[in-house]
């Protein structure tokens, strides 16, 4: 981070801003993504919270602000964000945040930013040239229901269906995320070409009862065997080329339906994972420091630290045992990381990362190894990744998701990985995560075409 350089002119104009509270509402955007700082003053100093709307997050707390001789300071552990800023004589603040390594413009201002709404050409505009449905179905076994659409070619007729199953976080049915509607765009595209779509909000989000902060991949993939089983009661859909479209975690969670449940006719995965939960994340933990200009020995402290983190919850089978475990593990790991950094990993970080690593979802997927499931899987399979792709790496899980398909006996396998393309299947720079905003493009036209191809070849479209 650039040095800042503060020239202080008594005067006047400066003893007033000097005077000023900084308590209250702070505004800002980055890469068309709002933030909304909530400062207030008590009697140790401040406290505040962040959110970010456009990504669906209130209420992150600040580890750490301080306001003195007209200086914002604001530390979040948990995410890695140091903010620094200068209180003007105009009342906005002018100054940087720092994360992964690098170093961006930030200035806030009282006043609300307005939602600016990006361009997204791929999105399509109603009336559709397709019938579009609001449904609901249950997963009675659960007790939930999952609200949804169903885009069908036409209101008449006998359809081949695929149900697209979205990727990890509280999705909605259009798997909406950065400003981008991917599902939205797929459904569009593949009902306008002869295939009938059901996507459906993640239980306990939006419409969809439930309670999403306790379900795991498995309680996910009985959700979608539900939507399933729905789209066989429908008279317009042809019971015998019901497909999987899984994105990311859904790419994993479409093969453990299709291993269970042989009326599944083929699955798409799309950036889907082959090697077990752990490995994955410190695979992408490592991508994403490397792209952000981390340096090596950073990047090698921190995967050792991970690594043993993921270690103890592999070998647990008790959770309050792994939260203590995982408290005494990580004070004795970080206690000899560099002084400057210690502010960083204070006892607050340390409190959030045991709620990630014990939370039901997270130690299912550290865990989950998606081989046993694959090789079980008889029908035909299509898996794809982006070769940016920095949260699920296209080498390693594509040859990760061929070997266990070919093991279990599966012929009819297709791997492929797409030059440029990051997580998104955006046509992308970096591959990194602050890029999915700012692209115009939701989704690679020329994966779509790639899965609509397919889909004809394995003759379930003719």
């Amino acid at each position: 981070m650039k040095q800042v350089i503060i020239l202080l002119i008594i005067g006047l104009a400066s003893l007033n801003v000097w005077g000023q509270d900084v308590a209250g509402d702070w505004n800002g955007s980055f890469n068309q993504l709002r933030l909304i700082f909530h400062i207030q003053k008590n009697e140790s100093g401040y406290s505040a919270t962040m959110d970010s709307p456009d990504q669906g997050a209130k209420g992150i707390p600040v580890t750490s602000v301080s306001f003195e001789n007209s200086v914002l300071k604001i530390l979040i552990a948990t995410i890695g964000f140091e903010y620094e800023g200068v209180l003007g004589e105009d009342g906005n603040i002018v100054g940087t945040f720092k994360q992964a390594g690098q170093s961006f413009s930030l200035n806030l201002s009282k006043e609300p930013v307005a939602k600016k709404q990006p361009a997204r050409p791929q999105e399509p505009a109603k009336p559709y040239p397709y019938h579009e449905e609001e449904v609901a179905f249950e997963n009675r076994d659960d007790g939930v229901t999952l609200a949804g659409t169903l885009t069908l070619p036409q209101k008449d007729g006998v359809f081949p269906a695929v149900v697209l199953i979205s990727g990890s976080g509280a999705q909605n049915r259009d798997e909406e995320l950065m400003g981008h509607k991917p599902f939205l765009v797929i459904a569009d595209y593949l009902t306008r070409n002869g295939i009938a779509v059901l996507r459906f909000d993640d239980r306990g989000t939006a419409a969809s009862t439930g309670n999403f902060g306790t379900a795991t991949s498995y309680d996910h993939s009985k959700d979608v065997e539900a939507g399933v089983q729905y789209l066989q009661t429908r008279k317009e859909i042809d019971k015998k080329k019901i497909g999987l479209i899984g994105h990311s975690e859904g790419g994993a969670i479409a093969p453990m339906v299709a291993a269970r449940n042989s009326d599944i006719a083929f699955i798409v995965l799309l950036a889907g994972t082959g090697v077990r939960g752990d490995q994955i994340l410190l695979q992408q933990q490592e991508l994403i420091a490397e792209a952000s200009g981390s340096s090596e020995e950073d990047r090698k402290q921190a995967q050792k630290i991970n690594e043993g983190a993921f270690h103890l919850v592999l070998q647990s089978t008790d959770t309050e045992q792994l939260k203590t475990a995982l408290a005494d593990y990580l004070r004795q790991a970080l206690k000899d990381i560099p002084d400057d950094a210690k502010a960083m990993y204070d006892d607050n970080f340390i409190k959030a990362s045991i709620g990630r690593l014990t939370s039901p979802w997270m130690q299912y997927f550290i865990k989950y190894d998606p081989a046993p499931a694959l090789e079980k899987v008889k029908c035909p399979v299509l898996a794809i990744n982006g070769e940016k792709d920095l949260q699920v790496p296209a080498k390693v899980n594509l040859e990760a998701i061929r070997a266990a398909l070919t093991k279990g006996g599966n012929k009819q396998v297709t791997t492929k990985a797409f030059a440029g393309l990051n997580h998104l299947f955006q046509e992308c720079t970096t591959g990194l995560m602050a890029e999915y905003a700012i692209i115009e493009q939701t989704f690679s036209p020329v994966v779509l075409n790639e899965v609509l191809t397919w889909i004809k070849t394995q003759k379930f479209l003719m």
